[in-house]
């Protein structure tokens, strides 16, 4: 039997895999004119830092993450035995926890110290029921800003988000952004409280899920995607009527920069992140069509009391993540398809093997000038490398015969054009090799003007 990726995952092929890196680029430059710089972490974490972190009750480290066990610790387990604190591990199910614990460890944000602001990008592990848009290993892009409590910090994440949105390619029309407050230690327990007796009152109307978020986390009910608890659940209390001065000043600072910004945006006093770290300011973009239920792409909020669930001084925090492979159906969606992953600027061709060592010397030139290049390897007629190099979408084709390279000459194709002439073989090995002495940076010459200018009027 052939062996199959395993279910809830999917192997990116190489133009969506070139695609992942362009995202990954794109990203990089619109948060890093933000001030965010990269941070990589692991991809497992001791264990104990996702619960103490997101929180026992969540459905994420109740339900869904995986334990990752060395087959040692597997045979203690299985003789049983106990497996020490250090070594119960499980793969990340989200990136703001190890991000916070390695900004902990290495002190990041000393007594004093202006915010960190870190991005992240890479696989996350959540043991789900596999559907379109949403599978057990997923990729993210996401950032963390620690040190800074002022609402400034969360309008200029919400808008930096945004901003990404429309430079990778997704249609500002097509989103829809949702923010709401989820309160401080101060407003939120009554708050609770207050969801909680509505539940209670309704518990005969409510799934058996629900009935047991209402006395571990009522707030998580908000979530439900059951209908009938949907309904229940719009008729209860809602958090801006419990926000306490504070909260409510925060969150209508945090409106009032988006406001001034010209971000349009949409209140929704139901809205919860499914992580118990979040305090404050909230937020969700999701995509109005195309998508069904899995329509969020991105979303996060405030956490200022994550830092010391792991161990750290009191350090206000905020982030967001998005999720490539939700980004990947919204551009689909609006008609977005993947560039070919490889691009050939030159093939050379070889009439027979006697100058098979000269081509592959012209190849070599070619790509230390930085020009994409490639020739056969398979010994393949001169009829059959011209097909090879229509498959790679070659722009030109050099042809290189025993004739020719006596007279010191190559033949340069446009193959777009079907133009061809004769190019002296020395004087652009020279051209060549001032290219790849150039600067880096230097804008590079494009294979036309390498070769004469074919198909320019020369």
């Amino acid at each position: 039997m052939t062996i199959q990726s395993p279910e809830g995952t999917r192997d990116l092929l190489p133009d969506e895999a070139k695609f992942w890196a362009h995202f990954k680029a794109v990203a990089s430059d619109v948060f890093g004119a933000y001030g965010y710089v990269p941070i990589e972490t692991p991809v497992f974490e001791q264990t104990d830092l996702f619960v103490r972190g997101i929180g026992e009750a969540t459905d994420v480290v109740s339900k869904e993450m995986f334990i990752a066990l060395s087959g040692e610790n597997l045979k203690r387990l299985l003789d049983g035995g106990a497996v020490k604190a250090k070594s119960r591990l499980s793969l990340r199910p989200e990136g703001t926890a190890g991000v916070v614990r390695a900004v902990v460890q290495h002190d990041l944000v000393p007594q004093g110290a202006p915010p960190v602001k870190l991005v992240y990008a890479g696989p996350m592990f959540r043991a789900e029921r596999p559907q379109k848009g949403r599978q057990r290993q997923f990729n993210q892009v996401g950032i963390e800003c620690l040190g800074a409590e002022e609402p400034s910090v969360d309008a200029e994440g919400i808008i930096m988000l945004m901003r990404f949105y429309a430079a990778i390619g997704i249609p500002v029309e097509a989103t829809e952004l949702l923010v709401n407050s989820m309160g401080c230690d101060a407003c939120r327990p009554p708050y609770r409280d207050a969801v909680k007796a509505y539940m209670d009152a309704h518990a005969d109307e409510l799934c058996d899920e629900c009935k047991r978020r209402a006395d571990i986390n009522p707030l998580r009910a908000f979530d439900c995607k059951n209908p009938g608890c949907a309904a229940v659940m719009e008729d209860a209390p809602k958090i801006t009527d419990h926000l306490c001065d504070d909260c409510r000043a925060h969150y209508g600072t945090v409106k009032a920069y988006l406001d001034g910004a010209g971000l349009a945006y949409t209140e929704d006093p139901k809205l919860v992140r499914g992580l118990d770290y979040y305090t404050r300011t909230v937020f969700e973009v999701q995509v109005t069509e195309g998508m069904g239920s899995q329509n969020a792409i991105g979303g996060g909020g405030r956490y200022d009391k994550l830092v010391q669930e792991v161990g750290g001084r009191p350090t206000p925090g905020f982030g967001f993540a998005l999720g490539y492979e939700r980004c990947v159906l919204a551009l689909q969606a609006a008609g977005y398809a993947f560039p070919p992953a490889r691009r050939c600027d030159c093939f050379v061709a070889c009439v027979d093997d006697s100058v098979r060592a000269e081509a592959f010397s012209l190849v070599q030139a070619l790509r230390d000038a930085g020009l994409a290049s490639e020739m056969d390897h398979q010994h393949r007629s001169l009829k059959s490398q011209f097909k090879l190099a229509d498959k790679l979408d070659a722009a030109f084709v050099v042809v290189m015969g025993p004739d020719e390279l006596a007279a010191g000459q190559v033949k340069a194709r446009n193959m777009q054009t079907h133009e061809e002439h004769l190019v002296d073989l020395a004087a652009a090995k020279s051209l060549l090799a001032c290219l790849a002495a150039e600067p880096s940076g230097t804008e590079p010459l494009g294979i036309a003007e390498v070769f004469g200018g074919i198909g320019e009027g020369n």
